[in-house]
């Protein structure tokens, strides 16, 4: 079933009704397998001449995260980032803080850790949200420094 297919079925079994409009917003962002937030969107669609408001994104992400489609990824810069999930593989994310640059990434020992606790604690993990930052290889490299992790560095500053 692909993303439109979902969303209708979605839809259909929650009592809502689906626009052409949402139809829309739901192409544009599987046009990508980038991370996007609600601004990059609608100027995609107003670039695409698509008459389709800021509103109109804003009331369809939830319905897109509540039907499995994308999921809220980061906060940052005032509003939320997002990403789509139908077909793709669980992974977590590396945020660079210097430019902004994402690198996913999938680590067994983390699916091991949530099994680990699941079993110890009784508690169903449904999932989980794993997300470093710090600085990536190029950003280091123009500060013109090796920064090694500190104690310091690994405090949570936002």
């Amino acid at each position: 079933m692909n993303e439109i297919e979902v969303f209708r079925k979605y839809v259909k079994e929650s009592g809502l009704r689906n626009t052409p409009e949402r139809e829309v917003i739901i192409e544009e962002i599987f046009l990508t397998h980038d991370h996007f937030d609600v601004d990059t969107l609608y100027l995609c669609l107003k670039n695409k001449k698509c008459s389709i408001s800021k509103a109109s994104i804003y009331r369809t992400i939830p319905l897109l995260i509540e039907s499995g489609l994308i999921k809220e990824v980061f906060f940052e810069d005032g509003h939320m980032h997002y990403e789509h999930v139908l077909g793709h593989e669980h992974h977590c994310h590396f945020r660079c803080l210097g430019c902004g640059k994402i690198i996913e990434f999938k680590e067994d020992e983390v699916m091991d850790i949530e099994k680990k606790f699941s079993r110890s604690h009784g508690f169903e993990v449904t999932g989980h949200k794993l997300e470093l930052f710090g600085y990536c290889r190029e950003c280091l490299k123009k500060e013109g420094k090796d920064r090694r992790v500190s104690t310091v560095d690994r405090v949570d500053r936002n």
